[in-house]
């Protein structure tokens, strides 16, 4: 089969398309041709060093795709040869074929699309994390997503309409803006503009009670002065160090919560992945394909996941 192999950790090229030998499923693991494969940011980290988990060289990236169901290992009795599933958590999807765990295959929606199942894994896990689990958001709040039209902030925006939450988006172009609109948030602001978050807490009449922020290095010290009292910021991601002033905190007893998603306990992950079929399954929950790349152009996939200037998800299709 063929998939993508880093021999060096560096520059996006150092990944290169190979023949590598089929893979056969162990004990508890399922074999999948994978139909489509999602590009994470962090996968861009890992593969270039940076990244505090490094995997032994050489291996193939991926942690997310969908795909058909080829082969079962001894042990696993709950799945057919043929079945739809989607792949979240495993490792090595940027191939023609995967092996994963049972624990990270679950049933692709019938309604969804392998490109659509390929942009679950870990940027809906992510979102519910940050919605659902440490923002602790509540039918009737204000949730702001910081940076909403990515895979994780188009997730966001979705959960929170879902819920019942006035959701607040932000995007840096019209297209961006106009994709935030159709997926049901109560306003969309131009995170271009210095004075977005105050109109944020205008727009909330006295603060934002929930704020999902995609980019903490930028936006953090600006978050924290438009939070309600009681008000929550979830860190989803960040490329450096901020500045803040705690007694933006301090008067209204906010605080900052974090999400990294392998610290999910496997309990946690299967009541997440439960909530997210049933969003699926009755369309509240819809997964955005942004740009397809083939598979040997995932050095291009990389970069365009490294310029952000996307919206949803980037998939790779073998």
């Amino acid at each position: 089969m063929r998939a993508i192999v880093v021999r060096q950790f560096g520059e996006p090229d150092v990944m290169k398309l190979e023949e590598v030998p089929d893979p056969r499923p162990g004990p508890g693991e399922v074999l999948v041709r994978v139909r489509a494969a999602g590009v994470n940011p962090v996968e861009t980290y890992i593969r270039s060093g940076s990244y505090a988990r490094k995997p032994p060289l050489p291996y193939t990236p991926g942690g997310d795709g969908a795909g058909e169901v080829l082969a079962l290992g001894d042990g696993v009795s709950d799945l057919r040869v043929g079945d739809r599933v989607y792949l979240a958590g495993a490792s090595g999807t940027y191939a023609e074929q995967c092996v994963a765990a049972r624990s990270s295959v679950y049933p692709l929606p019938a309604r969804l699309s392998f490109e659509q199942g390929a942009c679950v894994g870990t940027p809906y896990a992510t979102a519910y994390r940050a919605v659902h689990v440490k923002g602790a958001t509540q039918p009737g709040e204000w949730l702001l997503v910081h940076g909403a039209t990515g895979a994780v902030g188009t997730a966001a925006v979705q959960l929170g309409v879902a819920l019942g939450a006035r959701v607040i988006g932000t995007a840096g172009s019209d297209e961006g803006r106009k994709l935030v609109e159709r997926l049901g948030a109560a306003h969309v602001l131009d995170h271009r503009d210095v004075e977005h978050m105050a109109l944020a807490a205008e727009l909330a009449a006295g603060g934002v009670d929930v704020i999902v922020e995609l980019l903490a290095n930028v936006n953090l010290g600006r978050d924290l002065p438009a939070l309600a009292p009681g008000g929550r910021v979830v860190v989803v991601g960040s490329r450096g160090t901020v500045e803040i002033n705690p007694r933006d905190l301090m008067g209204k007893e906010g605080r900052i919560e974090a999400v990294m998603l392998f610290n999910a306990t496997p309990a946690e992950t299967r009541r997440c992945h439960a909530a997210l079929a049933a969003g699926f399954a009755n369309g509240t929950l819809d997964p955005i394909v942004g740009q397809r790349f083939p598979l040997a152009e995932a050095p291009a996939a990389h970069r365009a996941v490294i310029e952000g200037k996307h919206t949803g998800r980037i998939v790779l299709v073998p």
